[in-house]
């Protein structure tokens, strides 16, 4: 969005009172509700001077009510969304940036939904754009948020294949953390699976449990230990799986189970429940 000048007042604008303390809705809770951002994005905003609550640049710690006052971002007026929140799960093929719209004229993961499901709804976290599997689109702010801050500790699984056979020694090394760009990666759980052919000319294939999502982190991980990633995988986002839901396809996920992620956002421990598979729902992108 355009940046817009930071004016005192918006011509046309009522001048409101902010809310008292105590009172109204913060600032970037307002937008994460409205499926703008995560409230850590929303933040960022706020610092950089691009959020305008009645006219008045927004600073942090203001509050307002969605109901009475005007909250902008840039030039756009915000909307809380009435109704029920949305959340897609998508099996995300190779090829696709995970991201709203790409300036490069990419495919995004939002090509592959319905013009009336894409309103609103953004990307929980990210995959780059070789990275296969299970991504969450959602207009709930609040659980994006949960879902990708590291504090939560909601566990990610892959399977990820690499070339050659790495020494228990190196995995070692990546189960306790590394430093990537001066910041150690937590700790995360990493399990071979099988492994094909003899020495460097092999393959091996690795179950991997991640409580954070750093740029392209396990594919800088097996980098480092020099054994490249050849193919990577995400099937579960905490408790979410779907190990029927075709590459390229996309389902509603269900009440059920949006509840059973918000309890694993605050479950101790990396560990990820066995795979439960889901039936599939008709739509005219699934196959």
């Amino acid at each position: 969005m355009p940046r817009t000048p930071a004016l005192s007042r918006r011509e046309g604008e009522k001048s409101l009172a902010p809310p008292r303390a105590g009172e109204g809705v913060r600032v970037q809770k307002i937008l994460a509700q409205a499926g703008l951002a995560s409230r850590r994005e929303a933040e960022d905003w706020i610092r950089e001077g691009r959020v305008f609550v009645n006219g008045r640049v927004a600073i942090l710690g203001d509050r307002a009510d969605p109901g009475k006052d005007a909250v902008r971002v840039d030039d756009k007026r915000v909307h809380l969304r009435a109704g029920p929140k949305t959340y897609i799960l998508l099996n995300k093929p190779r090829g696709y940036v995970t991201t709203v719209s790409d300036p490069q004229r990419r495919d995004t993961v939002l090509d592959l939904l319905p013009g009336g499901l894409r309103r609103g709804i953004k990307p929980v976290g990210r995959l780059d754009v070789q990275t296969e599997g299970l991504l969450l689109l959602t207009d709930d702010g609040d659980l994006a948020r949960d879902l990708t801050d590291p504090s939560s500790g909601c566990p990610k699984e892959y399977r990820v294949k690499v070339s050659g056979q790495p020494n228990e020694k190196d995995l070692d090394r990546l189960r306790r953390g590394i430093s990537i760009e001066g910041k150690r990666t937590l700790p995360s759980t990493i399990e071979r699976v099988s492994t094909t052919g003899r020495g460097a000319e092999g393959n091996t294939w690795f179950r991997v449990i991640l409580t954070q999502g750093r740029n392209r982190q396990i594919r800088r991980m097996f980098e480092l230990i020099g054994h490249p990633v050849s193919k990577l995988r995400r099937i579960a986002i905490g408790s979410l799986r779907d190990d029927r839901l075709p590459t390229g396809a996309y389902r509603r996920v269900s009440d059920a189970e949006v509840a059973a992620l918000r309890k694993s956002v605050s479950a101790p421990g990396p560990s990820v429940p066995p795979s439960r598979r889901h039936p599939v729902s008709s739509s005219p992108r699934q196959r």
